[in-house]
């Protein structure tokens, strides 16, 4: 048994059973073949809103983009999900866009951007056999000419009203709802490998136990005995 497993079994004692059987049951669902990218959001309703529904929909890597506006968290919104998640933001470069469409793209994901245009594909019928990263922009203007230009794909959400956009959270949702239910339902591999599981085990249970710190102080003193 590796360190990490030790320390899991051993820190999983200070939880309930039914709790922990949760976390289990959470990962099962929990991927990383579906991110989603938020730039420059500056409304912390909707900042909130989407944490909330990439977890409840298993999506546990969100990339934050912050070129103007800081992306803060509204607690009543979001309902302690971002504990549960990976919030991976950008905020050190000029173009931090840029950066960030480079770190994926690197990591094997299309760059894929929400559009309400009519000619683009719309979300049911998305292909999911690849990672993909979809991009949300700001609330007024939308993506940035940055995604526009180096986008590989262009999605939009079938809409039937006057109105011409849902919007961010209620657009993320939708589109998260489309791409997990056909995703679950294919061959695609989408799980999580184990390694990932025990890490993301591993941070939720040291964020569900109360003075972890000395808890795990005292794991290492037994076992180094």
């Amino acid at each position: 048994m590796n360190n990490k497993k030790e320390l899991i079994q051993y820190l999983s004692q200070f939880i309930s059973e039914p709790r922990r059987a949760k976390f289990d049951e959470v990962l099962n669902f929990r991927t990383r073949h579906i991110t989603i990218v938020l730039e420059d959001l500056y409304q912390p309703h909707n900042a909130s809103a989407v944490l909330r529904s990439c977890d409840i929909l298993g999506i546990q890597d969100i990339h934050i983009i912050e070129n103007k506006h800081a992306y803060t968290v509204n607690k009543d919104i979001a309902i302690g999900s971002p504990k549960w998640l990976n919030l991976h933001k950008y905020r050190q470069q000029e173009n931090n866009t840029l950066t960030c469409i480079s770190n994926l793209k690197e990591k094997g994901y299309r760059i894929v951007a929400t559009s309400p245009n009519e000619n683009v594909c719309t979300i049911d019928d998305l292909p999911i056999d690849t990672p993909l990263a979809l991009f949300f922009g700001t609330e007024l203007t939308g993506i940035s000419d940055t995604v526009s230009e180096l986008a590989t794909e262009f999605v939009k959400i079938p809409m039937y009203g006057f109105t011409e956009s849902f919007n961010i959270s209620v657009s993320a949702a939708l589109c998260l709802r489309s791409l997990t239910e056909r995703l679950h339902q294919s061959d695609v591999a989408w799980h999580l490998h184990e390694e990932e599981k025990e890490e993301l085990l591993l941070k939720w249970l040291r964020n569900s136990i109360r003075k972890v710190e000395l808890i795990e102080k005292d794991f290492l003193e037994k076992r180094g005995s």
